[in-house]
């Protein structure tokens, strides 16, 4: 560890204020150094992003460990599966694929076209809010059949979006309500059954914990890619047909990924790169570095949906992480950005206006807004 280079931090705070004001710039800086680097954020840090070292790092469960991982200091992710280990972690799982397969999530499809032809917008619009607000009564559709009170659930969700340390911060009485409401949903589910998410989550045990974090997982990664892929769609109409949304979906992913950095706490002692790692160490990926190493990609910053004609190679594109602990709701959050992107092929839509600074948070956003307009046929 001592070993490895270590971008600009402070004498006695390190890199922590660099860390939750700048981010991005002190990855890059890191980054520049070579393809490991070392962070000082209270714990000794290591950062990698090359595909070797995000196939050991999310290959190798039993090193490194997702129990003491960044979302544990999140209360809204600090649960579930999220922070489950081996070697209960491969039969948790194997129960929460069924549901969130994408053969389960195909029978959602036409409830959630019914609902866009609702949330489609006429005239200007942020897409940034309308990415919200769309993706928050889609979730409530596909876990809840829309019965979950949007006024909550809005409540909810919204600490996730502020600035650090809001997203820290305990909210024991808003958890309370927000499970309270899971709880009898689930209830009814159970005594009546049903076709949504919850139907099938709440035969399992720990079934409030798993939908209270899985929900919350998906609705700041979903928005903001949803976001970025109108302000791009608006930008390169050409892009805007049936065969080039998924294109287009994959390089959003590409350029902004939400889970700019993942993180593993080592449980053992570990050599990489003739370097050696010492057991607690704080693991980090980063799919913001992987996706923009040029020499992974070519034109790394440019917007390119075209560069996905050939797949990518292997573990240089990690939106939703990799090996076993992918990410569960990857099925649901394409099917949701499929349908809610769909909704908008008609028609004609221009970029008005907008503030596409890079936003770091919990997740990686746009500062918005993104004003766009859309005019229907």
């Amino acid at each position: 560890m001592d070993t490895l280079p270590r971008p600009s931090g402070q004498p006695y705070a390190g890199h922590l204020p660099r860390w939750a004001g700048e981010p991005l710039a002190l990855l890059e800086e890191g980054a520049a150094l070579g393809s490991l680097f070392a962070l000082s954020l209270g714990v000794p840090a290591v950062v990698g992003f090359s595909p070797e070292w995000n196939r050991q790092l999310l290959g190798d469960l039993d090193t490194f460990r997702s129990g003491g991982s960044f979302s544990r200091l999140v209360p809204h992710l600090a649960g579930g599966v999220i922070l489950l280990d081996a070697p209960g972690h491969r039969s948790r799982r194997a129960h929460l694929n069924v549901p969130f397969s994408a053969a389960s999530l195909a029978s959602l499809r036409e409830r959630l076209r019914v609902l866009l032809h609702h949330l489609r917008p006429e005239g200007e619009f942020d897409a940034l809010r309308w990415a919200d607000d769309t993706t928050l009564h889609l979730l409530n559709a596909a876990y809840f059949s829309g019965e979950f009170p949007v006024p909550l659930l809005r409540a909810f969700l919204a600490p996730l979006r502020r600035p650090f340390p809001a997203p820290m911060l305990p909210r024991p009485a808003l958890f309370a309500r927000a499970s309270a409401e899971i709880t009898r949903l689930a209830c009814r589910r159970r005594a009546e059954g049903g076709t949504d998410l919850l139907a099938h989550l709440a035969r399992l045990e720990g079934h409030v914990e798993e939908t209270r974090v899985t929900l919350a997982a998906a609705h700041d990664t979903t928005t903001h890619t949803l976001a970025w892929a109108v302000w791009h769609l608006a930008h390169h109409p050409e892009w805007r047909t049936r065969e080039g949304l998924r294109p287009v979906v994959r390089e959003t992913l590409r350029l902004t990924p939400p889970g700019f950095i993942g993180s593993r706490r080592l449980g053992r002692e570990v050599e990489f790169g003739g370097h050696r790692l010492t057991r607690g160490t704080l693991a980090l990926y980063s799919p913001y570095l992987t996706h923009r190493d040029p020499d992974l990609w070519a034109r790394p910053l440019a917007f390119d949906p075209a560069r996905f004609g050939r797949p990518p190679a292997a573990w240089s594109y990690l939106p939703f992480g990799g090996g076993e602990r992918t990410c569960l709701g990857m099925h649901l959050a394409h099917l949701l950005l499929d349908e809610s992107l769909s909704a908008l092929l008609g028609g004609e839509l221009k970029p008005v206006r907008g503030n596409a600074t890079l936003r770091p948070g919990v997740t990686l956003g746009p500062t918005g807004p993104l004003v766009v307009a859309y005019r229907g046929r």
